[in-house]
């Protein structure tokens, strides 16, 4: 069922959203002039809830991303966690990017651990905690292996286990499974379901492929840089899980597509 923009701000009610953004504008300064990426983004995300964006190249979804992130703020208007104003980054968010980002000289559960506060005496009293995100992630038996030794795949999910030990509100995710080959592809989307479920995950999640979108969201929202706010906004009323050669699920794609064209 397709929603206008409007309701993609109103969608479930800002009492019930976890993520708000409000009339977020957002310009880059090149050669002396100041060059519009986003424009006017107001919409909500609620609580356990998986919304993806969309758009074409340079429309603005990873920056739009980074600002939810807190990496930089926005040109103009906010973006609300919980009601308060995100303003730099925090353990409340956590980021997986298309490439791992893993330390080669770390094992598996070296990296997952990393950067958690306390000390060694910390990381160490979680290693029960470990064990139960590898087998979680499909990668029991891996521990103690160095990155060296792991498919693409296999560190995507070493990347999400380390993002999920902090236990983020709201997990942010840039096409992170854009450079996987189609099988394993459909693997992470499944177990990233699957952990949405469990966990009741809220998850921004940012893709090319419209195909993936209809499979994974809740919602979706197209971002256009020519377009004032969201240009378009798609609830995804399917059955999990979704039979990608059913009728219901290729009309999805086909008007996601047809947006994309406009």
């Amino acid at each position: 069922m397709r929603e206008t923009a409007k309701q993609a701000m109103a969608a479930g009610g800002t009492a019930s959203a976890m993520l708000e953004t409000v009339d977020l504008s957002h310009s880059f300064v090149h050669n002396g002039a100041a060059q519009p990426v986003l424009r006017n983004i107001s919409f909500t995300i609620r609580r356990g809830e998986l919304v993806c964006l969309i758009g074409r190249s340079g429309c603005g979804k990873s920056t739009l991303l980074k600002i939810v992130a807190g990496f930089f703020a926005p040109s103009q208007g906010q973006c609300l966690l919980d009601g308060k104003p995100i303003v730099k980054p925090g353990p409340d968010r956590g980021v997986v990017f298309q490439e791992d980002a893993l330390f080669p000289w770390l094992t598996v559960r070296e990296n997952i651990v990393f950067g958690l506060r306390g000390g060694r005496a910390v990381r160490q009293a979680r290693a029960d905690e470990v064990d139960r995100l590898l087998d979680l992630v499909g990668l029991a038996g891996f521990g103690e292996y160095l990155p060296r030794a792991l498919s693409g795949g296999m560190k995507q999910r070493v990347a999400l286990a380390r993002v999920l030990i902090r236990s983020p509100q709201l997990l942010l995710m840039d096409e992170p499974f854009g450079a996987l080959d189609a099988q394993t592809r459909d693997e992470m989307q499944e177990l990233l379901l699957e952990l949405s479920r469990q966990r009741q995950q809220t998850i921004l999640f940012v893709t090319h492929d419209v195909q993936e979108a209809v499979t994974i969201a809740d919602r979706v929202l197209l971002l256009d840089r020519d377009s004032d706010g969201i240009r378009e906004a798609l609830q995804v009323d399917l059955d999990r899980p979704r039979d990608r050669t059913s009728e219901q699920f290729q009309l999805c794609c086909a008007r996601l597509q047809q947006w994309l064209r406009q």
